[in-house]
Parts: C-alpha cells; sequence; structure tokens
C-alpha cells in the first residue's frame, strides 16, 4: 500500500482546502403561504406540508374543524 514518502507543510495542506467552502442555502419564498423555505424542499406550515405551493401531506389540524361540524 502506498505512503507519501516526504510530509507535506500545514501551508501546504491549507492552501490546497482554500476552495472548500460551506455555501449558504438558497432560499426562497412560498408564493402560497408566504413561508421562507429552502428551495426544491418540502416545508411544513401550520401542520401541513408544501410542495412547489402545493399540500402534500394534510396535517391532522387542517382536518379536524372539518369532521366536527
Amino acid at each position: 500500500m502506498p505512503n507519501p514518502k516526504w510530509r507535506h507543510s500545514k501551508q501546504r495542506k491549507r492552501k490546497r482546502r482554500t476552495h472548500y467552502k460551506a455555501e449558504t442555502p438558497q432560499l426562497a419564498t412560498c408564493k402560497t403561504t408566504g413561508v421562507t423555505h429552502i428551495m426544491h424542499h418540502a416545508f411544513w406550515h401550520e401542520g401541513s406540508m408544501y410542495y412547489k405551493g402545493n399540500v402534500v401531506i394534510k396535517g391532522a389540524a387542517a382536518e379536524a374543524p372539518a369532521e366536527q361540524a
């Protein structure tokens, strides 16, 4: 198994790693609910899950008033 023949300095290692940066998440505002969320991700709002402005999973809180009537 190959091993390095010479030691790499801290400076050399750090110069190589200067391009490894954490990126800020891309945020978007939902046109339906007005909630800020991460782009291309589903998000929860008031007990329901939304994706691209549509309800994907209805929450129990949203269904409860309809059953009482």
